[in-house]
């Protein structure tokens, strides 16, 4: 055998509310240990996060681990039942790894008892949070100033999202652009402007508006796995429904069966020059009056949360960094 033979099986357990850098740490030092790892989610019915979430996660973590999951109710500390605690995570163990465990890995100290209860042998790992100095409850109060540690697959449950609506040539598209610089995020462009611009303002059918609804969600999916803590959106497909009752005559039910909502719409006013810039439609004041009307009309009735941005370009720009940093606080 060679000196640095690797043992067979480790173990990682934990309940990854959420998973974070230091879990990523701790998993990948087990995989480079061991030739097997398994990864154990522990839960509890009444867990803020949902369980079968934060198995996804880890499974998409670790493609390589074997992922396994543990939903029954068991004491989470040894002071829950002092009698009983142990033993019952001997059973747990036992039928949810049948196969002899080699090596238990934890950044507690329960890993101690734990390891010897298994027959196995304790191997720590960065007790101390040395690498990553972090926990899951610190994300949990504030996931926004933590956001740093907070893996790839995680971040979307945490990401807010901000769209600007309302008429053309309000500055929608400007004010996405400085928010995203100010926040060091990323917009999901308005996919109705790129289908204008292929196929011509007469793209207006219901097929039409089916087709940019799907561009639409597919840019909004495509970038919140880029964006930080908050993901711009220039429209969505609530103001693609004004736009279909407007140009098309008539709206599919989809529209109105449609709950996807952002966090915040800026709702941005019509107290701006209309500029044509080769994709726009209503040059006539009182068109324009009345789409954004519409407008606000639609996320009254859908009870959504909103906001007036109105006045010159910069006291829109601050009125809106003012209401996400509103929505970027911690909960208290």
């Amino acid at each position: 055998m060679s000196f640095l033979t690797k043992p067979k099986r480790g173990l990682v357990l934990g309940k990854f509310m959420p998973p974070h850098v230091g879990h990523v740490y701790l998993c990948d030092f087990g995989r480079a240990y061991v030739e097997e790892l398994t990864i154990l989610v522990c839960s509890l019915p009444d867990d803020p996060i949902p369980s079968a979430l934060r198995y996804q996660w880890m499974k998409e973590l670790f493609p390589t681990a074997r992922v396994v999951h543990c939903g029954e109710i068991l004491p989470q500390v040894p002071e829950d039942d002092p009698e009983n605690f142990w033993p019952l995570w001997h059973d747990v163990l036992k039928r949810l790894h049948p196969e002899p465990i080699d090596i238990i890995f934890a950044s507690e100290p329960y890993g101690h008892r734990l390891a010897a209860d298994a027959g196995a042998r304790f191997v720590p790992v960065d007790e101390a949070r040395t690498a990553f100095p972090i926990s899951a409850t610190a994300i949990r109060n504030d996931p926004y100033r933590n956001w740093r540690f907070l893996p790839g697959p995680v971040r979307p449950y945490y990401l807010k999202r901000v769209t600007l609506f309302g008429a053309e040539s309000t500055g929608k598209s400007s004010l996405s652009a400085e928010l995203a610089r100010h926040y060091e995020t990323v917009v999901a462009p308005e996919y109705g402007r790129f289908h204008t611009e292929a196929f011509g303002s007469g793209a207006t059918t219901p097929e039409d508006m089916r087709q940019i609804v799907m561009g639409h969600l597919a840019g909004v999916k495509a970038a919140s796995l880029r964006a930080n803590r908050v993901l711009i959106e220039d429209t969505d497909p609530v103001l693609t429904a004004v736009w279909s009752d407007t140009l098309a005559g008539s709206r599919d039910p989809w529209f109105d069966a449609y709950r996807d909502y952002p966090d915040l719409y800026l709702l941005c006013d019509i107290d701006l020059p209309w500029v044509d810039d080769g994709t726009r439609y209503f040059r006539d004041p009182a068109v324009r009056r009345n789409f954004q009307r519409a407008c606000e009309r639609e996320l009254a009735t859908r009870g959504v949360k909103f906001v007036h941005i109105r006045g010159t370009p910069e006291q829109r720009r601050l009125k809106a960094i003012e209401a996400v940093d509103e929505l970027l606080r911690p909960n208290t």
